[in-house]
């Protein structure tokens, strides 16, 4: 493959990553009306959820009254959405620069992974002491997974890239 077409793909990785990062940070910020409409979708006589899957149709009627009150009456607790939701933005951000020069900002899709890998531990210890049901914290924990799926294959082709880029580069002695 070529070094073109290599960083073509490069690109196109990234730009689908990019864009789950950001639509990931924007479905934070309306967690409240999220969470009515996924209740009623879930309660919605269409839905087999209540009788084949109760114990998501209780989960998320708890989270939606949890929500429901913190937003009543402790509205600042819904702050620490919105800087999550606004770190997933900054972080997509960040992946402009492996996006532009991949090869010399390889280190960010490194922390990305590394971030990934900081998932799964994050989700068993926290997940607990928050009283998450296990199945909710498997679910957290393939956030983890599914990123770092593809920031494994764009470090592969950047490794590729940066090997063809220096035979391309090298003198003959």
């Amino acid at each position: 493959m070529s070094e073109r077409a290599l960083l073509r793909r490069i690109r196109v990785w990234l730009v689908v990553f990019i864009v789950c990062l950001v639509l990931s940070g924007l479905t934070a910020f309306p967690l409240v009306t999220e969470l009515h409409w996924a209740e009623d979708l879930l309660n919605s006589s269409a839905s087999p959820a209540p009788e084949h899957l109760p114990a998501l149709t209780e989960w998320i009627g708890r989270v939606r009254a949890g929500l429901d009150e913190a937003d009543a009456d402790y509205p600042f607790v819904l702050y620490g959405t919105d800087w999550l939701a606004f770190a997933h933005l900054v972080i997509a951000v960040a992946f402009y620069g492996p996006y532009r020069d991949p090869v010399r900002n390889i280190w960010v899709i490194e922390f990305g992974m590394i971030a990934c890998a900081g998932i799964i531990p994050l989700a068993l210890i926290c997940g607990p002491i928050r009283d998450i049901p296990f199945w909710w914290t498997v679910i957290d924990m393939s956030f983890g997974v599914f990123g770092i799926i593809p920031l494994l294959v764009v470090h592969r082709m950047i490794k590729r890239l940066e090997a063809a880029t220096a035979a391309a580069t090298a003198v003959p002695s």
